[in-house]
Parts: C-alpha cells; structure tokens; sequence
C-alpha cells in the first residue's frame, strides 16, 4: 500500500508540475530554479576560488622557506649533521632537506644601491619561482661569485642579465665586497620577498663568514602539506639538543592567519547563499499550494491521506530543486574549469600576491554541495507542508 501511495505521490506531481502552469506560477518556479542555480554555482565557485587561493598563497611560502624549519634554540650556527640530515630525509612525509644562510647587505649597480638579504643556498638548488637565466652553478670551492635576483629589484636598479654587481656586507666591523654576476630572474609574487631577497652561493656566505661547515638553518620541504605538524613533531623527537623544528606558519603568522580568514568569509558566504536557495524555495511551494487548494480539497474529499497530499508537493518541490541543483553545478563546475584552463580573471598582484585568480576543484566538495544543499531544501519543505492539515474540504472546493 506504501507502494502504491509513493507512486500514485509521484504521479501527480510530474503531471501538474509539467503541465501548462499560469503565466505568474511559471515565472515563480522558473524564478526558484533560477535562484537555486544562481546559488549553487555561487557556492561552488566561492569553494573552489578560495581552496585555490588558500593553497597558492600557501604553496609560494613553502616553496620559498619549506613546510618546516630548523633552527637552533638560541640563533647560534648549526654544523652540517649528515647523519641527522639523513635521519630526517628518510622520513615518510619529507620531501627534501635544504640548508640555508641568510645575511643582511647592500647591492649595488652603477650609481644605484639597494638594501637586501642574501639567501645562501646550495649550488645548482631549485630557484623558487625562476622565471628567466639559469641556477647558480656547481662550485667545488667558495668562489662562485654568482646571484639571483628578483625581476622587481632588476627593474628597480635597471639591472640586465649577465651583469655584474657588488654586495656589499659589514663583517667584523669591516665592510666585504663581493663581485656577482647576475645569472638568473626570480618573481614570488609575495612583495616583501621580491624587493628583500637575493639568492646566492651559501659557500660564499660560509667563506665569508669563515665558518665553512656551518649553517643558520634548514628548510623541510614535505610531499603532504595536511601532516605538517605531526612531520614537525618527528622531526623534533630526533634533532639534536638544542635544535628546534618550527613550522613555517609560526615565522609568518600574519600570511597565514590572512589566509585563514579567508575561510571564514567562506563559511559565511555559502551560508547567506544557501538561506537565499531554500527562501526561494519555500516560497516558490507556498505559492503551488496556494495555486492548487481545490486539489486538495477535491484529494482530501475523496480519501487522500495528508500524507499522500504531502509527498505530492515534496515531490514537486524536488523537480524544482533538482533541477536548479542541476543547473547551478554545471555552471559552478564549468566557471570553474575554464578559468582554470584559461586565467581570464587577473588580480592586483600587490594586494592580492597573485597575479592569476586560482581555482581548486574539489570532488568531495561538491559531492558535499549538492547532497547538503538536497537535504536542508527537503527538510525545509516540510515546514510548507504542514499547512495542509489546516486546509478544510468544503472550503477548499470553493477557493478561487
């Protein structure tokens, strides 16, 4: 008899949903599903829009620092542990391990000078975001007297490739030169990293200041960024005494904890949007039942059950819903994949350290999406649904 009645509900509701409605009942329901897929796309573009600026702004801090740092506990010089180096490589997360010198000095072309930070690093290393010239090349001795710099810094100072410039350093109270030639471009993209570092040879920092074997620190760089601190808890348990493993977020809070208010604004936007979504659909059930009163009372006359009445207009109300849930994730989906096939949305880089607004497609995400979305409007449809009960038979023949 369940059958039956599930059935006889579903009957009903396809014919009067597809049958020829009134000009004002077939603008409200095509203004619900309208609403409904206007909401879902905006849902599903504000998640992928934020998981790609999220991981983006994420991934150039990384690759520029690593996931990890080790330093020592009270800023003194590490010695180049191979076997603590290798103990930490091994780990299943860790994806390499890069020791680092950082030292404040002057660059100079021509008349024109500039104060910067020196970025030691091994020869032949991965440049982060090299965009032009070539790595700083394999040096048996100290005297690869080579530099990377940012193409905002070679703006700045009109600095061209395979040129030379000076450094300058204070060492020992003694001011050091050093000749570079300039062999390669970098831009992050992240301003305070563009106009403050230049990448060089870490032997040259060693050599200068004569500690050939010493380093200020390493950067982890890790295949998954969601372990970063159970990595760090790892690599802490085998580090030597006085050695401190520091995620990269607790030495540029202000980027990251920018990047997580972003998630808020996320929440809060899906939230606004979903209320817009079922409002349109609760109103849009409202006004069919209003429509169809004598319906129901010529059902209710004849031995429907409330129920029966009930499941009809729910499964009305699905063929909307479904149908804008539909609509609204092709739409969401396809913003999505075009923009991050094409790039045609461009961002202020200085404001925003992007130049190109990033999308993340997330399945999950949007399995999520139209699941949720399906069952708060089926829940809210019953809230309508309740005004049936109150509909009497007699007085519903005659509305008009």
């Amino acid at each position: 008899m369940k059958i039956y009645h599930l059935s006889t509900a579903f009957d009903i509701a396809r014919k009067i949903s597809f049958q020829q409605q009134k000009r004002d009942t077939r603008f409200i329901i095509r203004l619900s599903i309208g609403a409904t897929a206007i909401s879902v796309a905006a849902i599903l573009m504000t998640l992928s829009i934020v998981n790609g600026f999220q991981e983006t702004i994420a991934q150039k801090v990384y690759s520029f620092w690593g996931n990890i740092r080790v330093n020592s506990i009270n800023g003194s010089m590490l010695d180049m542990d191979q076997k603590t180096i290798a103990t930490i490589q091994q780990l299943p997360n860790v994806k390499s391990v890069q020791p680092f010198n950082t030292q404040s000095t002057v660059l100079s072309f021509g008349q024109d000078i500039e104060g910067v930070v020196a970025k030691g690093i091994p020869s032949n290393a991965e440049i982060p975001f090299q965009t032009k010239g070539k790595r700083l090349a394999i040096s048996e001795d100290s005297s690869n007297n080579q530099i990377v710099l940012s193409d905002v810094l070679a703006n700045r100072l009109n600095i061209p490739l395979n040129s030379f410039t000076r450094l300058y350093f204070l060492n020992s109270g003694a001011v050091q030169q050093r000749k570079m030639k300039v062999v390669g471009f970098y831009h992050s993209g992240i301003e305070d990293y563009d106009k403050q570092f230049v990448f060089v040879d870490i032997k040259s920092l060693q050599q200068l200041n004569n500690a050939p074997n010493q380093v200020e620190g390493f950067g982890i760089s890790l295949k998954q960024n969601e372990n970063t601190q159970q990595t760090s808890d790892q690599i802490q348990a085998i580090l030597p005494k006085n050695w401190v493993a520091t995620t990269i977020d607790n030495y540029y809070p202000q980027i990251f904890d920018w990047i997580g208010v972003q998630t808020i604004n996320r929440n809060v936007t899906v939230t606004i949007l979903l209320l817009i979504a079922i409002v349109n659909l609760l109103t849009c059930l409202f006004i069919l039942m209003l429509e169809k009163v004598p319906m129901i009372g010529t059902l209710t006359a004849m031995g429907a059950s409330q129920n029966l009445i009930r499941q009809i207009f729910l499964y009305q109300a699905s063929f909307i819903c479904w149908t804008g849930i539909g609509i609204g994730t092709f739409i969401g989906v396809g913003f999505t994949l075009l923009q991050k096939h094409f790039g045609w949305i461009q961002l202020d880089e200085s404001a925003y350290f992007i130049k190109t607004l990033p999308v993340k497609v997330d399945l999950m995400q949007i399995g999520m999406v139209i699941i949720g979305t399906a069952i708060i409007s089926y829940l809210s449809f019953l809230i309508p649904t309740l005004w049936i009960k109150r509909i009497s038979p007699a007085k519903a023949v005659q509305f008009n």
